[in-house]
This record gives C-alpha cells, structure tokens and sequence, in this order.
C-alpha cells in the first residue's frame, strides 16, 4: 500500500476560509521541513499565486486541501483545472489551544501533514453535477424549513387565537388545520 510520501516530493496544505487561504505547508515530503508558507485571497489571483508558489520548489507535488466542497470549493476546481494532485480532507477536530487561539499556518501545515499519513486519498467532489446537487439540496432543505416554520407559526395563531376561533381548529391534524384555515375568510359582517 504506497502512501502520497512514495508518490510526490512536496505537498501543499491548504486551510480554506471564505476570504482568504492559509496555504502553509508547501512541505518537503522527504524531510518534513515546511519550505514557505503563504496567505492569499480565496479568488482566482490567489490561487494563481499559490500555484505560482508551488511552482518554486521542483518535483511532482499534491494539494492537501480542507473543505474542498466549502470555502475550498473554487480553488480545488481551479486546481482539478490545471492537472493538480488534489486531496480532499475532512476538517479534522483541532486540539484546544491556550485562549481559544486558532492558527491558520498551524492548520494548514496539518493539513499536509495528514495527507502524507493517508493510506487512502479521497479526491474532491466538484464538477457540474456536484453544483447542481448541491443546489437542488439546499433549495429542498430551504423549502423543508419554510413548511416547518409555517405549521409552527400556524400552531401559535390557533394557540392565541379568541375561543371561537380556536373551536374550529381543535382536535385536528396540521394537515386538516391548514385545509380549515385556507377556507377561513374574514366577511363584511364578523
């Protein structure tokens, strides 16, 4: 079982936020030495810096990328693009640091790190189809919530609702109460 250590000479971790990207870790895979670290802009001139960047240190190399269908979503496909070796890896869970500190280099270094340490590399899911099911999921899960909201709302109208009115509505199913509530129509007379 060969590890992405026998198959490249530097990989680049990348920790992925919404403006910017911490690219620390263009990391000598036969020495461990982490030989330049980098922040750029999360659009298409920081990925061509990184890239830019990668380019400096000789030798066949892998991108080691955290929320790759997040915030890192445009660089992976930027990368998928140019031919690049990309690992997709989960956000891991980062130890607690003294004051709540985060480290963006820290992450990013290791990043690469625990794709050297991968048996198994996962590739990231992007393309056309990976857009167009995740927006149709969002939209349903969007839609989902906004039902939910409205049989809650509907609940808490009958709830405060004068007795007359909730006469109409007790006992039944949400089901039935929003039939009985779409046939309620205020009148001249009431």
């Amino acid at each position: 079982m060969s590890m992405l250590a026998d198959l490249v000479e530097v990989v680049i971790g990348v920790d992925t936020h919404k403006e910017t990207h911490a690219a620390a870790a263009v990391l000598d895979t036969r020495t461990g030495r982490v030989l330049a670290r980098v922040t750029v802009g999360a659009d298409p001139d920081g990925y061509a810096e990184l890239v830019g960047l990668a380019e400096q240190h000789s030798g066949l190399r892998a991108w080691a990328l955290e929320g790759s269908g997040g915030y890192g979503a445009g660089l992976a496909r930027h990368l998928a693009d140019a031919g690049e070796l990309v690992v997709e890896l989960d956000r891991p869970l980062r130890p607690a640091r003294r004051g709540g500190a985060k480290s963006d280099a820290i992450d990013a270094e290791r990043a690469a790190r625990d794709a050297l340490a991968r048996t198994r590399l996962a590739q990231p899911k992007t393309g056309p189809e990976r857009a167009a099911l995740q927006m149709r999921l969002t939209a349903r899960r969007a839609a989902v919530e906004a039902g939910a909201n409205a049989q809650r709302q509907l609940h808490a109208m009958v709830i405060t609702a004068p007795e007359v009115v909730r006469a109409r509505f007790r006992g039944q199913s949400t089901r039935v109460m929003i039939t009985t509530a779409t046939r309620l129509r205020p009148t001249t007379s009431t």
